[in-house]
């Protein structure tokens, strides 16, 4: 398994990460243990989840309960105050049996918080971080103009948002811009939300940005093997590469 740095935080992060917002199709807590712990045992060290999905939240925060020490754990919420933020916080270090989180995600959509801002939810992470609750705090976000405001701010250490090979042009350009401003840039839907079957050109096309840690959703045995498998055997990136991603993205672009 390869390790990057996820921008400032300095993080070693697994250049695969695992998303446990699919878990409770597992089909059950013993199922889901074994797949967490087959990614772990494989070298993964970065797991992500969201108290939108606290089932999944739960599953996953047993799953990795004697091993919390040598992983990182990222979690999110969608508060907009300052009191269900922390709520937010305390329900999700008590799901995921641990003192503080790695990496704490606010999901925004037009707006984004401000030091200075009357809502107080970017002084309560300072505080939280400060607590040492949470250890870094980053953006999650679906809208383009939101997440570039993001990165060109530098209030924000992360940002994770959508990122495929069927991604537009300019969200290959907010992934050059999260690598100057040193953020670190999550790709979620690495598959274009079921759009791209094709996942070893889907791995070959995000592993040339090394800045990139994409988010794989997993909910069973043979879906974590397929992606342990195609990340130790990516597509040779040549100029037939190339053709065949190009094609792929004219057609939804």
């Amino acid at each position: 398994m390869e390790y990057v740095r996820l921008g400032k935080t300095d993080l070693l992060i697994s250049r695969v990460a695992f998303g446990a917002m699919r878990l409770t199709d597992a089909g059950g807590e013993e199922n889901a243990a074994l797949i967490v712990r087959k990614a772990y045992d494989n070298g993964i060290n970065f797991f992500d989840t969201s108290r939108r999905t606290p089932e999944s939240e739960k599953l996953l925060g047993d799953a990795l309960y004697d091993i919390r020490r040598n992983v990182f754990l990222s979690t999110a919420s969608s508060a907009k105050t300052a009191a269900e933020l922390k709520a937010d916080l305390e329900e999700s270090l008590m799901t995921l049996h641990c003192d503080s989180v790695d990496l704490y995600q606010l999901e925004v959509d037009l707006f984004l918080p401000q030091p200075d801002g009357a809502d107080n939810l970017y002084a309560t992470l300072c505080e939280l971080k400060k607590a040492g609750k949470i250890k870094h705090f980053g953006i999650v976000t679906t809208n383009y103009d939101t997440a570039k405001k993001a990165v060109e701010s530098d209030l924000y250490e992360t940002l994770q948002f959508p990122f495929s090979m069927v991604a537009s042009d300019e969200s290959v350009e907010l992934v050059k811009l999260c690598e100057e401003h040193d953020i670190g840039f999550i790709a979620m839907q690495p598959l274009g939300g079921g759009l791209v079957e094709n996942i070893p050109l889907a791995f070959g096309f995000l592993h040339q940005y090394e800045n990139v840690i994409p988010i794989w959703g997993v909910q069973n045995q043979q879906e974590m093997d397929q992606i342990l498998y195609f990340n130790e055997h990516p597509p040779v990136v040549d100029e037939q590469f190339h053709k065949d991603v190009e094609k792929i993205r004219m057609f939804f672009n």
